[in-house]
C-alpha cells in the first residue's frame, strides 16, 4: 500500500467518525472497517484484509459484488437520463415493472416504486387501509418492516422499542416457530395448526371487520430464518379471504432468488394480494424497493387518487439496474444456482456441523437462505447468549464473529444465530470454503456449550 493510499484510508476513517451518524449505532464506540473495493463474493478493506462475504452486506447483495453487466447498465443509463419525475413515463421505469409483473404470482400485475423495504412496508399498508377502509394491522412479534414511523411500529423485534409509542393500529401476534414454539407444538403440523389457530383468535378477539391487513414475512429474515411449515400461509391466506382482509408478504429480505425462487411464495403457490420488495431486486446497486400489487386493490383507486407518493419513484438509475439484474438472473440462472447451493452444499454441510458441534441447536433455511441456531445446552435449548444480549451478555457471540473474521470470512449474525447468507452467485468452491471457517470458529460456540 502506498503513502497515498494510507493517508486515504486514515482520512477517510477520521472524517466517518467525525461527521458520519451510523445507524442503530453508539457513535463512541464503532470502529468500522474503510473498505476500498469488493468483487463477486469477497471485499476487501484499506489494510488489504479480504473478506469472504456471508453476510452479502444486509442480505441484499444477492447478485454478487461489482457485477459488469449491471454497472455497465447504470452508467448506460446515466449516460441518457440520470432522473425524471414520476409524474412521467419512461422506459426503464416502466420495462422494470413489467418485469417485476410478469415474475410475480397470480395477478399482481402493477408496481409502486420505492426508495427501499421500509418505504414498501409503508405503502403497503396504506393502501390496504384505504381499500379495505379499516385500520387495524396484524404483524408478528419476529418480525423486521424497517425503520420508517410505520414499518418500526409493524416490527415485532426489539428495535422498535425505541420508537414507542408508534403508528396506532398495529396489533401483534405469534408466527410458527417449532424449535420455540410459543404453543407447545410437538412437530412442524402440529406448530401450523396451533399457529393458524392462534391467528384466528386473534382476529376474532380485535374484530375482523377492523383488520385491514395481515402482514407476514414469507420466510422471516433477521429474526432467525424461520421458514413456515407446509400449508400456513395457504392457512393466512384462507383467513384473509374469510375475512376480507388483505395478505401483505414482505419479500424485502426473502425475494429475487434468496429462497432459491423468484418470490418465496412461489415455493408454496400461494398469492397475496400485496407483496414488497426491495433488496435483491438489484442487489442494491442503487437504491429501490416497491410493491407489486394484485389488480383488485389497483382498481380501488382507479378514479381515485392513490394518497401517497415519492419524489424518486421509480428513479430511472434504479430500475434500468433492475432491468439488467433480472436479465442477468435469468441468463445466468442464478434461481437454479441458488435452490442447487442450498439443496446440495448448505444443507447438508450445515447438517453435518450439527453433529460435531454442541453449541448447534437447529439448523434450518432454503437456498442461500440459512440460519444456525446457538444454544448452551441442546436439552433445555437455552440460547447461547440471551435475547437481546448486549455487552458482556453477548460476548460469546461478538467471539465467535471475531473467529470468523480472523479467518478471512465476513459473518451475519443477530441474537443467538449465526446466517449462512452469503451471494447468490457464490461459486461452490467458495460457498464451502466459506463453511469450511464457520466450522472451524464454532469451536469459539462450543466452548460455551454444554457437552
Amino acid at each position: 500500500m502506498t503513502a497515498t493510499e494510507e493517508r486515504t484510508g486514515a482520512s477517510t476513517f477520521a472524517d466517518d467518525r467525525a461527521h458520519v451518524f451510523h445507524s442503530w449505532s453508539a457513535q463512541g464506540l464503532l470502529d468500522p472497517a474503510v473498505v476500498v473495493g469488493a468483487e463477486g463474493s469477497r471485499f476487501w478493506d484499506e489494510q488489504g484484509n479480504t473478506y469472504l462475504d456471508f453476510s452479502s452486506q444486509l442480505v441484499n447483495v444477492n447478485i454478487g459484488h461489482q457485477h459488469p453487466k449491471l454497472v455497465a447498465a447504470i452508467k448506460e443509463q446515466a449516460d441518457r437520463l440520470c432522473t425524471i419525475a414520476p409524474i412521467h413515463a419512461n422506459d426503464a421505469r416502466s420495462e422494470a415493472a413489467r418485469l417485476i409483473a410478469e415474475l410475480a404470482p397470480g395477478d399482481l400485475d402493477m408496481v409502486f416504486f420505492t426508495n427501499g423495504g421500509a418505504e414498501a412496508t409503508e405503502n403497503a399498508i396504506r393502501m390496504a387501509r384505504h381499500h379495505t377502509a379499516r385500520h387495524k394491522v396484524l404483524t408478528t412479534y419476529r418480525s423486521y418492516h424497517g425503520s420508517t414511523g410505520g414499518a418500526i411500529t409493524m416490527t415485532g423485534d426489539p428495535r422498535r422499542w425505541g420508537s414507542e409509542p408508534g403508528l396506532p393500529g398495529i396489533v401483534k401476534f405469534w408466527g410458527p416457530y417449532t424449535y420455540r414454539s410459543a404453543f407447545h407444538s410437538a412437530d412442524d403440523a402440529e406448530e401450523c395448526t396451533r399457529a393458524l389457530a392462534h391467528l384466528a383468535d386473534v382476529i376474532m378477539v380485535e374484530g375482523a371487520h377492523t383488520i385491514a391487513a395481515v402482514v407476514l414475512e414469507t420466510v422471516v429474515g433477521t429474526n432467525g430464518i424461520l421458514v413456515p411449515p407446509d400449508g400456513y400461509l395457504q392457512g393466512v391466506r384462507d383467513l384473509c379471504d374469510r375475512h376480507g382482509i388483505v395478505m401483505i408478504v414482505d419479500e424485502v429480505m426473502a425475494g429475487f432468488g434468496r429462497c432459491g425462487e423468484w418470490f418465496a411464495v412461489d415455493r408454496w403457490d400461494v398469492t397475496p394480494d400485496l407483496i414488497c420488495f426491495a433488496k435483491g431486486v438489484n442487489s442494491g446497486y442503487v437504491p429501490l424497493g416497491g410493491v407489486v400489487i394484485s389488480r383488485r386493490i389497483a382498481d380501488t383507486f382507479a378514479d381515485k387518487p392513490y394518497p401517497g407518493g415519492l419524489t424518486y419513484s421509480g428513479h430511472p438509475l434504479a430500475c434500468a439496474s433492475a432491468v439488467a439484474s433480472i436479465g442477468i438472473f435469468k441468463e445466468e440462472g442464478i434461481i437454479e444456482h441458488a435452490r442447487h447451493l442450498g439443496h446440495d452444499i448448505v444443507g447438508p454441510a450445515l447438517a453435518e456441523m450439527a453433529d460435531r458441534h454442541p453449541s448447534i441447536g437447529e439448523v434450518r433455511g432454503l437456498g442461500v437462505f440459512w440460519a444456525l441456531e446457538l444454544v448452551r445446552d441442546r436439552e433445555t435449548r437455552e440460547p447461547l447468549v440471551p435475547y437481546n444480549a448486549a455487552g458482556a451478555d453477548n460476548a460469546p457471540m461478538i467471539e465467535l464473529a471475531g473467529a470468523c473474521k480472523q479467518r478471512g470470512l465476513w459473518p451475519f449474525t443477530h441474537f443467538n444465530r449465526l446466517h449462512v447468507v452469503p451471494p447468490l452467485t457464490i461459486s461452490d468452491d467458495d460457498m464451502r470454503t466459506g463453511l469450511a471457517i464457520i466450522d472451524e470458529a464454532l469451536d469459539v460456540a462450543d466452548q460455551h456449550a454444554a457437552g
